[in-house]
């Protein structure tokens, strides 16, 4: 056909359209044996677009993630949907200043990828961020992950299923992927249930164990370009028994109230005022580094909570976890126990509890008519200085006493017993007040004080509970 002829030939065929498609994006289809076909998904027209696209690259060279000798790609497509990163998109390959650039090399030979190489790469990564089903959010990494795999006798519905897993085990979100699906949505909480009890993959669904390629990129934003925090691949039973290994550092007695925490509300923990978007970056970063390779904590971990402390003396369950997950990945404690250990000499440990022991009695002694109490005025130099602060809150604590022994002499009896046996576990030899505590021996005196004054509230609210079936009665 004469170009001529063709040119006529799709001006008929345009003037024969309806009004409402003149305005629309059009495809072509070619009728064939087992149906039409479109155009551009053909091996013709394929070869073609990828033969255009080659001719716009720079010389040929090998190919950083391929391997193969090829055309390069000048600059790399934009990868949108990274949070704070520029809305346009960023770029995860550029080079964009003389200063960057190497051996008269410019733009993208300065670093080697082919074009196949770039458009695929940018392309999985731009549906990843715009799918829930396979982002979430680490600290300020944009977090994408997917499964494939490696036997391919497995269906799409064994990938889905390990993703939605994967998003419920650090994100609680997972199950939103089967929404519309109560049955598929009980089994992934069902299997994620025998996971957290410790039940082994191979055992639960050996075929995500084994068959399950899993990845984990966390991407996060830096000015025009984008930084790679972390990224894991392994398969998915590997995941899990390091998944298992994070849960069986943080459990605790008695534990959270929600549950199974997501691992955002730790990370909220770490950060001023409790906001997410004042978590440290590096630190949300290691640590999910970390949990998914089995490999020891940042110690940034263990000295930003300890500050976090230090500043507001909030000790409540999330972060005696965090605290406890360090002493057990990073210096092997076993001093560090999971519920309250009246048998514990450690001196951090000893001095938390006993702590503990003075505010309850300043509590029982004035009740809540206390503008501020002992935690709020000491905890900070107690758990890092407590030779400074220890005989004023003794001598503080015998006025508590005074008191309590005519409000309630039971009361006072049974807390003064605690106090000496607290007491009786200290050295006098071995300097029982230190002027300083080390960061272990912090972390052990916040698990020491969480302990302790979680067994007060736990018998409070056994003695409340008594007196209620008392007046039903």
């Amino acid at each position: 056909m004469t170009r001529t002829a063709r040119n006529q030939w799709v001006w008929s065929l345009a003037n024969s359209w309806p009004a409402e498609m003149l305005d629309q994006a059009v495809v072509f289809a070619v009728a064939g044996g087992s149906g039409p076909t479109f155009v551009h998904d053909t091996p013709a027209a394929q070869k073609l677009w990828e033969q255009i696209k080659l001719s716009e690259a720079l010389p040929d060279a090998a190919c950083l993630i391929t391997g193969k000798v090829g055309p390069i790609a000048r600059l790399h497509p934009s990868i949108k949907g990274v949070k704070d990163a520029q809305s346009s998109g960023a770029s995860l390959v550029s080079f964009n200043e003389d200063a960057y650039e190497s051996y008269g090399h410019t733009q993208g030979d300065n670093a080697p990828v082919s074009e196949a190489a770039a458009f695929a790469y940018t392309t999985a990564l731009n549906r990843f961020l715009a799918d829930k089903a396979h982002r979430l959010q680490i600290g300020d990494a944009s977090t994408v992950f997917w499964a494939d795999a490696a036997d391919m006798t497995l269906n799409a519905e064994h990938l889905t299923e390990a993703e939605a897993i994967f998003a419920q085990m650090f994100d609680g979100s997972g199950a939103d992927t089967f929404a519309d699906d109560k049955n598929e949505t009980a089994k992934i909480k069902d299997k994620l249930d025998q996971i957290r009890n410790g039940q082994r993959l191979t055992t639960i669904a050996p075929d995500l164990a084994a068959g399950v390629r899993f990845h984990v990129l966390g991407l996060a934003p830096n000015a025009a370009r984008l930084s790679v925090r972390f990224y894991w691949e392994s398969d998915f039973g590997t995941l899990t028994a390091n998944y298992q290994r994070y849960l069986d550092d943080t459990r605790l007695e008695p534990p959270p109230r929600d549950g199974w925490p997501p691992l955002w509300r730790y990370l909220t923990e770490l950060a001023v005022l409790g906001k997410r978007e004042n978590v440290p970056p590096l630190v949300a970063g290691e640590w999910m580094r970390a949990i998914l390779t089995g490999a020891p904590y940042p110690l940034t971990l263990l000295s930003t909570v300890l500050m976090r402390l230090r500043a507001d003396g909030e000790v409540n369950a999330l972060r005696a976890a965090i605290l406890k997950s360090v002493l057990i990945r990073n210096f092997q404690s076993k001093e560090a126990p999971v519920a309250l250990d009246p048998a514990n000499t450690n001196k951090g440990y000893i001095l938390g509890r006993l702590f503990a022991v003075y505010e309850e009695v300043q509590r029982a002694a004035l009740g809540g008519n206390v503008n501020a109490t002992i935690k709020d005025k000491f905890y900070g130099s107690a758990s890092a200085t407590p030779q400074k602060v220890y005989r004023t809150l003794d001598a503080g604590s015998q006025n508590h006493f005074s008191k309590l022994r005519k409000l309630s002499p039971g009361r006072a009896v049974n807390l003064e017993k605690l106090l000496t046996s607290i007491t009786d576990l200290m050295e006098p030899g071995n300097d029982p007040y230190p002027a300083s505590l080390a960061a272990t021996e912090q972390a052990l005196f916040g698990l020491g004080y969480y302990h302790q004054r979680s067994d007060f509230f736990r018998k409070r609210d056994e003695k409340t509970d008594t007196d209620a079936d008392g007046a039903d009665e």
